[in-house]
């Protein structure tokens, strides 16, 4: 497939092998895995870098086959997770630095249309949201709200 906003088909990457079961390595159970999971929770760090933490410091590859639920599904187990998902939030702030970026420098025209290009994202990402009812039916992008949100953080 194509990428979204250019005519390029890119280049394909590794994936990672089926496995259904954790690796005989791994010297954590379940539970301490879980518990690691909601302590850098309660640090106030997000999924993907839970993630990249347990798996860099701690050795732990993959966190479903440890567990055998992803790192989202054991945050709202135990109530840790956002009202805005992760990689939403993530959109909000790249827009929001765009626009602040622009604030600044009103002729950066390859800035304008990388904004046009997130907010087409942010779009998209909402109506899914939306449909699958991980967002209010009636929350709605506007800039000042994003800036709030990026602002008080997560």
């Amino acid at each position: 497939m194509a990428r979204i906003y250019s005519h390029h088909k890119g280049k394909s990457g590794s994936t990672k092998p089926f496995r259904n079961v954790s690796p005989g390595w791994v010297s954590y159970s379940p539970k301490e895995v879980e518990s690691l999971v909601v302590k850098l929770a309660k640090e106030h760090k997000t999924p993907a870098v839970i993630g990249t933490v347990l798996r860099d410091s701690y050795g732990v590859p993959s966190v479903k086959q440890v567990t055998g639920r992803r790192v989202v599904e054991i945050l709202a187990e135990h109530k840790l997770s956002h009202e805005v998902p992760a990689d939403l939030f993530d959109l909000l702030k790249k827009a929001v630095h765009l626009r602040e970026h622009l604030g600044n420098n009103p002729k950066d025209l390859s800035n304008k249309r990388a904004l046009s290009q997130t907010e087409m994202k942010l779009t998209r990402l909402m109506r899914y949201y939306r449909k699958t009812g991980k967002l209010a039916a009636d929350w709605k992008y506007t800039p000042e709200m994003a800036r709030i949100l990026v602002s008080g953080g997560r």
